[in-house]
């Protein structure tokens, strides 16, 4: 893998893209960022831990986006907490991105990094047959509630991808083939 080489992973809920993530990292020797995000954030911003949880993947009705294209960081004091939390998050992915080559799940990941680093954007996504069977079996969903869960985690997660890229979530146009 080149020097600096990230590799993000967007995924709907109950693909597999966690563990396809995992599996790569340790395939390749990089390291592997996920929930760890969450933790190195919290941290760095003196914010307790629980504020991220609570505010990962959530929009809030704020103009980050635009601030962010704009590229102007003007004061935080007045912007929604969600919205202060995506940036400080965003600061921590550009953070680990630079100390070399890694994967990272999720986070609008792709679009943080952005002609920062070179990187390759990956969708996970599964046929929501198969995606109910995993979560039932490997997270303990019930079954009854297992479609609804899953689709309500898959409209979170496009609904806090697009707000805070206005970008569309899984658009293939903005990730990167695989080969073969």
């Amino acid at each position: 893998m080149k020097e600096n080489r990230i590799v993000t992973i967007s995924r709907q809920y109950g693909s597999g893209g966690r563990e396809i993530g995992k599996k790569l990292a340790a395939r390749l020797g990089i390291p592997y960022y996920d929930k760890e995000l969450i933790i190195l954030a919290a941290e760095k911003s003196g914010y307790a831990r629980s504020l991220f949880e609570e505010a990962d993947q959530k929009a809030s009705n704020s103009m980050i986006f635009s601030l962010m294209r704009a590229g102007s960081m003007v004061n935080t004091y007045d912007m929604p907490l969600n919205d202060k939390i995506y940036l400080i998050q965003s600061g921590v992915i550009q953070q680990v991105a630079r100390q070399g080559p890694c994967v990272i799940v999720g986070r609008c990941a792709d679009y943080v990094l952005q002609d920062k680093l070179p990187c390759i954007n990956i969708f996970i996504h599964a046929d929501l047959k198969k995606r109910m069977e995993r979560a039932v079996q490997l997270y303990g969903l019930a079954p009854d509630d297992v479609q609804s869960t899953l689709l309500k985690t898959d409209k979170r997660r496009e609904t806090y991808y697009n707000y805070y890229t206005g970008r569309k979530y899984g658009d293939a146009r903005e990730l990167h083939p695989l080969p073969g």
